[in-house]
């Protein structure tokens, strides 16, 4: 039962993130948006720390079993269209219906995360199924240093999400088709040791 209402509460200020902002964001207004008696949000986060902590570990839960969820249901990538196809669908969720009122509350909570290591270590991207079909990919077209073009492919995708919601717009497939072709380009290695005059 206990952590049912953890639970529901860390949903709640989830809400209350996404609609409110992080000024927005006090045990009040978690108590009055999941229809709990006054002081119940805090009863169980004393702190506004604490509650902050509890809703970064439920967006970091949620967002991992979006993105588990999709890989389930999607083919293993294979072409750099279905790798397109992946991340347009992905961008559509992130910034519509409740996908993107996790986004919204993300970003408010990275910024905050600047000032909170704590906040920061939950954020930190972690390993889940859609991460690893990028990396498998990338490396199945033979692409060096797969970690950091992962990183930076998923780096720059999150960059769109965000200049979506800002700009209120959708993110154009040839974006995506860019960061693909980026992700997949072959640079030219040069040995540091060798000079040329």
């Amino acid at each position: 039962m206990a952590l049912e209402r953890r639970i529901l509460l860390a949903d709640a200020a989830l809400d209350v993130l996404a609609d409110e902002g992080i000024r927005g964001l006090t045990h009040r207004a978690v108590d009055r948006r999941a229809a709990m008696p006054p002081g119940t949000t805090s009863a169980y986060f004393r702190t506004r720390a604490a509650l902050l902590t509890a809703l970064v570990t439920r967006l970091v839960q949620l967002d991992q079993a979006e993105l588990q969820m999709m890989a389930e249901r999607l083919p293993p990538l294979r072409t750099t269209e279905e790798l397109v196809d992946a991340m347009a669908l992905l961008v559509r969720r992130r910034l519509t219906g409740e996908s993107r009122r996790r986004s919204l509350a993300r970003y408010a909570c990275a910024v905050e995360s600047v000032r909170d290591p704590e906040l920061r270590q939950i954020l930190v991207p972690r390993e889940n199924a859609g991460r690893e079909a990028v990396r498998l990919f990338l490396a199945e077209h033979g692409v060096r240093d797969v970690e950091n073009r992962t990183h930076t492919l998923l780096t720059c995708l999150d960059g769109l999400v965000f200049d979506g919601l800002v700009s209120g717009g959708d993110v154009a497939r040839e974006a995506l088709e860019g960061l693909a072709a980026a992700a997949l380009r072959q640079t030219a290695w040069t040995d540091p040791r060798r000079r040329t005059h």
